[in-house]
């Protein structure tokens, strides 16, 4: 008599060593990990924790960080710099990392304070603009661009008779006045190319300089109204400056009249080519509203009106594309600003040369001008659809493993080879992730709010913004974690088969340092219970067998939670199927 033979079914062995970092999407592939926290690709393809964190710094009000000879920071209203603490009355804000420290030679200058310190003399330090308002009597006399006085000069609406060579006459009937000298080789008036008058007040050069470009208000002398405007110290004293101007008369008031080196009110600010940089969308200081790029005058940050038509002048230039500036960058050698649809390139090495070129493209999210950083040759951002990476001709976006969740209000900065950007999503909830450009990998570490980061050395620092702490994000200094807790989730097992299954077998081929520990649980069918399985603690490497009670299902899930140190060279399951019914 024959009986039926009930045919086995064949177990399937899946192994996985390669283990290829985050993707929060519905499909993924083996190997990846549809969640995950504090993981790193710094032993790939093996999975492994995070370096420990380490501890910098606890100021009192940490509001920006810069990498110079050594990290600097901003606490409230002083300027940091390794263990020296200079006093500069900066205000004093609440919101998370406010100011903009931008670097030009050895100097730093902090924005929008319109400050400035030079980090090698750091008594050189100051305000980038200046003002004087006199309050005693102000003269104004013709002169040379010297500063010294003319000599044998007539001012009438017709030239003298019998004039002496080199003579000098102010032709009154001219409007404006021109000063003329005798030339008795030819015997003609020449014109003077350029006239200039001396301002006399106690005090009004004392915090300008030479070629520093001005703005003169307040002149009401009968004559001298014409030198109110925008005007280039030629020469000064600690009592008076030149403008360009003339006169055919001293002239005098009391009190009254301003002069100010003043610079533009900028959305950004930074550094190229010897100069700085900035942009404007909205009112500018003078009440006007304006879409503009300004250059600082060449090796001179303090002056942003100085122009005498030379190649170190200062530039201002309008665009005409929409919206708000949110960004701006110094990248390959060129100034860049952002739009949210655009970014203007400026080429050229001098104003006159100056060309901004716009190009329609995702640019910076708004609120993320923080999340530019450069990684080796190219640009990353985040753009409001996700991150970008940019090498000078067009985006392209690298973060589709980040799934469509949205996030807002990126900081980013980089290290080596990877970039790490701190975001908040939909919920308010902070998430810390690193991509790995060499690998094209992104690992997920937690819930970090960095309200700053820096480069510095070798070692990336980063301004908490839950506590104020300054960390150093690759375990420089102080230990700030005694154990880093990781955690792994997989995707959904079993997706693509047709038939239910079962996970009979799960063997780990684990390394865990001593007083590590793992646990290990499963969730079937998106029933959101995750089920314990095993836990392990820290021994030599090893494989481990994970005891599995056989449950029939569509579809299951595993998830690694660990704490300390361990290294996961491979993962094989051991899959049977059934029907597709069971």
């Amino acid at each position: 008599m024959r009986y039926p033979q009930l045919k086995v079914q064949a177990a399937t062995r899946k192994i996985v060593d390669v283990f290829r970092g985050y993707n929060h999407n519905l499909r993924i592939g083996e190997g990846e990990f549809f969640d995950m926290e504090n993981l790193t690709s710094e032993c790939f393809p093996v999975l492994s924790p995070r370096k420990k964190r380490g501890f910098y710094r606890k100021p009192a009000s940490p509001q920006g960080l810069i990498a110079k000879d050594e990290i600097c920071y901003v606490d409230g209203s002083a300027f940091v710099m390794g263990e020296q603490r200079f006093e500069m009355g900066l205000s004093v804000k609440s919101e998370d990392c406010p100011k903009q420290l931008v670097s030009m030679g050895a100097y730093v200058i902090i924005m929008p304070d319109r400050k400035y310190i030079n980090t090698v003399k750091p008594e050189d330090r100051g305000d980038l603009e200046a003002s004087f308002v006199a309050a005693g009597e102000v003269s104004f006399q013709l002169c040379t661009a010297e500063g010294g006085n003319y000599e044998n000069v007539t001012a009438a609406p017709t030239a003298p008779e019998n004039p002496e060579n080199l003579q000098y006459w102010i032709d009154t009937s001219a409007v404006p006045n021109v000063l003329k000298q005798y030339a008795s080789a030819s015997g003609q008036w020449v014109a003077v190319a350029a006239t200039y008058v001396k301002i006399r007040a106690a005090g009004i050069g004392r915090d300008f300089k030479q070629y520093d470009g001005v703005t003169v208000s307040g002149i009401a002398a009968e004559g001298a109204k014409e030198l109110n405007g925008s005007a280039v110290v030629w020469a000064r004293e600690e009592d008076w400056i030149v403008v360009t101007g003339i006169l055919h008369a001293v002239q005098s008031q009391n009190g009254g009249v301003t002069v100010e080196r003043k610079m533009p009110r900028m959305d950004f600010v930074i550094e190229s080519g010897n100069r700085l940089w900035g942009c404007r969308y909205g009112e500018s200081s003078s009440g006007e509203t304006v879409n503009e790029i300004y250059a600082s005058k060449l090796g001179d940050f303090k002056n942003w009106s100085c122009y005498m038509g030379i190649s170190t002048d200062s530039y201002t230039a309008s665009v005409g594309t929409d919206g708000p500036f949110t960004g701006a960058v110094n990248f390959l050698g060129y100034p860049m600003f952002f739009k949210e649809r655009c970014v203007h390139k400026v080429f050229g090495r001098y104003p006159a040369s100056f060309q901004i070129q716009d190009t329609p493209c995702r640019g910076v999210q708004a609120g993320c001008h923080g999340s530019l950083a450069i990684v080796g040759e190219t640009l990353f951002y985040k753009a409001r659809s996700g991150i970008c990476a940019f090498d000078g001709s067009l985006p392209v976006e690298v973060s589709q493993p980040l799934g469509s969740e949205t996030y807002s209000r990126a900081v980013g900065a980089a290290v080596g080879s990877k970039y790490y950007v701190s975001m908040e999503d939909a919920a308010g909830s902070w998430n810390l992730f690193v991509y790995d450009t060499a690998r094209g990998m992104w690992h997920k570490e937690d819930g970090l709010h960095a309200a700053g980061f820096c480069a510095c050395e070798g070692e990336l620092y980063c301004i908490d913004g839950e506590n104020k702490n300054i960390i150093t994000m690759l375990g420089s200094g102080d230990a700030a974690e005694e154990q880093v807790k990781w955690m792994a989730e997989t995707g959904n097992l079993g997706m693509a088969a047709p038939d239910m299954e079962y996970l009979s077998a799960l063997t780990l081929r684990l390394a865990l340092e001593k007083d590590a520990k793992l646990e290990i649980y499963a969730q079937y069918d998106l029933s959101g219970e995750w089920l314990h399985l095993c836990t392990m603690f820290g021994t030599d490497l090893r494989s481990f067998t994970v005891p599995i009670r056989p449950r029939r299902t569509d579809h299951f899930k595993l998830r690694f939670v660990g704490e300390g140190g361990a290294k996961l060279y491979a993962m094989t399951k051991t899959v049977e199927r059934g029907s597709d019914r069971s």
